[in-house]
């Protein structure tokens, strides 16, 4: 059984998701506050954080670099804070989705779903992805470029992998979001993808502002270039 690590304080959204997310068969932890979430996070073991952003004593976003400096596993941010610096912030801190309030049930317990079996797989891989001076080691996660570690969040590692896995071939927006959510990419926020793109090439681009790795086909999409 998978475990949930929940931090919210609106009691009447973690009465409604709670129900929701064991009738799915997940066990569930609850903080309200940053300072619980802080004593929860030191006594259990959990395979995915759900975390709003403004709470009682702190931030979410405080809490998420604190549990990034022990731990990969997925981080979902789930807040009504909806501003590109926000969701920039998330992603860029190590959250493997953002999502906004109010939300789609359906579309929330797909993407839960989604971070939970993407996380499954990619830790069961056994291979590596060599191309461009970047090399990605899928049996420990890691990513290096020229040789060197890079610092990924779980979300730029499965999108950099997807590019890799993909050589030379376009991607459009909806195939992309497709397979990171495994869900309806109509009900998902595309401006997210671009916030992802651009961290992803900030970390593995010569020069972010002339990418040659990830590069933009006019009204297609993106492909992993080559060069071939």
């Amino acid at each position: 059984m998978k475990h949930i690590f929940f931090v919210e304080d609106d009691l009447s959204l973690i009465n409604g998701l709670s129900f929701a997310l064991k009738k799915q068969g997940y066990e569930l932890t609850v903080a309200r506050t940053g300072r619980e979430a802080e004593q929860f996070w030191e006594k259990g073991k959990y395979d995915l954080v759900i975390l709003d952003v403004t709470l009682p004593d702190g931030s979410g976003f405080d809490l998420c670099r604190k549990f990034r400096e022990t731990s990969k596993i997925p981080i979902m941010f789930l807040t009504a804070a909806d501003e590109e610096t926000d969701i920039i912030m998330g992603l860029d801190i190590g959250g493997d989705d953002y999502m906004t309030k109010p939300f789609k049930l359906a579309i929330f317990l797909s993407r839960v779903n989604a971070l939970l079996r993407r996380s499954e797989n990619f830790d069961q891989a056994d291979t590596e992805l060599n191309s461009n001076g970047i090399k990605v080691r899928l049996l420990k996660g890691e990513v290096y470029k020229n040789g060197e570690l890079l610092d990924l969040t779980a979300s730029e590692y499965k999108l950099l992998c997807m590019f890799m896995e993909n050589p030379d071939i376009v991607l459009s927006p909806e195939q992309i979001l497709g397979r990171l959510w495994d869900c309806d990419e109509n009900y998902i926020d595309s401006s997210t993808l671009t916030v992802y793109i651009r961290r992803l090439r900030t970390k593995i681009e010569d020069a972010p502002a002339r990418p040659e790795k990830i590069v933009t086909v006019r009204r297609m999409g993106y492909k992993w270039n080559t060069g071939e």
